[in-house]
């Protein structure tokens, strides 16, 4: 029996809408009795995306991996540590981790959000000893890193790499060094907004495939240092 093709149904104006109210009526006595309306108009789609754009991703040969269980982000808020005690995300989200050997950290994200959605990746909040790797292969092996955040594709789709800065170059480093900017990052980043019509289209797997390609020399460096 042949399989039946992974399909994705579709964001919709509605998902956007449902978001939109979610952000004026952020509190659990509006969102449970439209539990079933989060799940329907928005974790079931990203579900969905999930598996076909993982089968996009390894049809174009982009090292990344999309799960429907593991890439979405949860709705529900950590508020542990936060002054802001509102329990719901007011967007939904994914992460797609780097595939190939490597640091899984590194890897694309999608963003839905009422006028903020993106596409981006990248590596956030490294951990000390890849933020240490990086800084090293700019100082050392400058060609390497140039050839990948300076790639005309690359720079076509998503502009410079960027992210959090230090005030000063680091520690160690000439304070006058020709990639001063890029050894101040904190984390390496990058992302374009997508156009609500991009997001609402049945397309949106090719759409984020075809976004990430151009961002794997990119992300194969920061995943490989």
């Amino acid at each position: 029996m042949t399989a039946t093709a992974p399909v994705f149904s579709g964001f919709t104006t509605e998902s956007i809408q449902f978001l939109a109210d979610l952000a004026m009526n952020n509190e659990r006595s509006w969102f449970q009795p439209r539990k079933a309306d989060y799940e329907r108009l928005l974790k079931q789609p990203l579900e969905e995306l999930c598996v076909v754009v993982d089968e996009r991703f390894a049809a174009a040969g982009i090292p990344l991996r999309a799960d429907p269980a593991r890439s979405p982000f949860r709705i529900y808020r950590d508020v542990r540590f936060s002054k802001d005690k509102s329990p719901y995300k007011t967007n939904i989200s994914a992460s797609f981790p780097y595939a190939a050997p490597g640091d899984p950290d590194a890897g694309g994200y999608f963003h839905f959000q009422p006028g903020n959605m993106y596409v981006g990746g990248g590596c956030w909040h490294p951990a000390p000893e890849r933020l240490a790797a990086w800084r090293t292969a700019i100082d050392q092996d400058p060609a390497r890193v140039h050839g990948a955040v300076d790639d005309p594709s690359f720079v076509a789709s998503f502009g410079e790499v960027g992210g959090e800065r230090l005030k000063r170059v680091p520690t160690g480093y000439a304070a006058d060094h020709p990639d001063a900017e890029l050894l101040k990052l904190k984390e390496v980043t990058f992302g374009r907004r997508l156009s609500d019509e991009e997001a609402l289209s049945p397309d949106l797997p090719d759409i984020l495939a075809e976004a990430f390609r151009p961002a794997v020399p990119v992300m194969r460096l920061l995943a490989e240092l």
